[in-house]
């Protein structure tokens, strides 16, 4: 009776081997993923004793001292202070820059345009670290010759992470400048709007998504870089992926507030992800296809 009523497949269905083997494999990644992410919370709620020892999965006993602690063994409210201010002006320079520069390429012909696209994308291609010691001496040699203090200084590491991110955010916004129809800037200059206008008024709230793709990407290079940030800053303008390191000391590492001060670092990212996921997503994947 049962085989009488069931619905037949469809032959466009995909194997039950499959899915079962999708089920295991998400299983499999989903458990990949969240087993550190336990293993954090679950240390960052522990003693220091209980952290050093033997790893237990179930704690003996919680306590959110470790939360409390981690803004005084190091100046972390510091540390967060000049990564918020680093990577929020990184991330709108790059922003405010790339959006000049994509639109120029993608509207206008002119001569070394090809050549422009080509070096900018090129420049992803090195390693970080050969841009370390050339940018250090210049900084160096402009601060001995201008007295423009840029290494140690706030300023100098947003300018070395322009180097990183501007470079791909030209690119991103290039490939989404160009699925924006062009029609809408004519129906802008016919409207009054200047070029500039026809930008500001029109274009950019259509590539809203890529833009906002745009800021995160830049964000986020800026707000968890290590090697620059730990050449380029002083004590006082040492960022958090830097000053992490300030939990481990010559006698004792202390494993729960690093746990602590890891995710309390992460929130502003995550929660910044979660909100502007489906901007994010829509600019990755509309400046790719037309």
């Amino acid at each position: 009776m049962s085989s009488a009523t069931s619905k037949p497949r469809s032959p466009m269905a995909a194997p039950r081997s499959f899915l079962w083997a999708r089920r295991i494999f998400l299983t499999l990644l989903t458990g990949f993923v969240l087993v550190p992410v336990y293993v954090m919370i679950s240390s960052s709620l522990k003693p220091l004793q209980d952290v050093s020892g033997t790893f237990r999965w179930l704690p003996s006993g919680l306590t959110i001292r470790p939360y409390i602690d981690i803004w005084s063994t190091v100046p972390l409210a510091d540390y967060f202070v000049n990564s918020a201010i680093v990577a929020s002006a990184a991330t709108v320079c790059s922003v405010v820059i790339a959006v000049f520069a994509a639109y120029a390429v993608s509207r206008y012909r002119f001569r070394g345009r090809r050549v422009f696209t080509v070096t900018v994308l090129s420049t992803q291609m090195l390693p970080g670290i050969l841009f370390l010691l050339p940018l250090f001496l210049i900084y160096v040699s402009i601060g001995n010759t201008t007295g423009i203090a840029l290494f140690g200084s706030r300023g100098g590491l947003i300018l070395t992470y322009l180097t990183f991110s501007l470079p791909f955010s030209i690119w991103m916004l290039i490939g989404y400048f160009d699925s924006v129809p062009r029609d809408l800037d004519e129906a802008a200059l016919v409207d009054g709007c200047g070029p500039l206008g026809a930008l500001l008024r029109v274009v950019v709230p259509a590539a809203t998504p890529g833009i906002v793709a745009v800021a995160v990407y830049a964000f986020m290079t800026a707000w968890g870089e290590v090697l620059f940030a730990s050449v380029m800053t002083n004590d006082t303008t040492r960022t958090l992926a830097i000053g992490l390191q300030g939990y481990a000391s010559q006698n004792d590492v202390y494993w729960n507030q690093i746990m602590a001060a890891s995710l309390v670092v992460s929130v502003p990212v995550v929660a910044g992800f979660l909100l502007l996921q489906r901007y994010l997503v829509a600019g990755l994947t509309a400046g790719a296809v037309k």
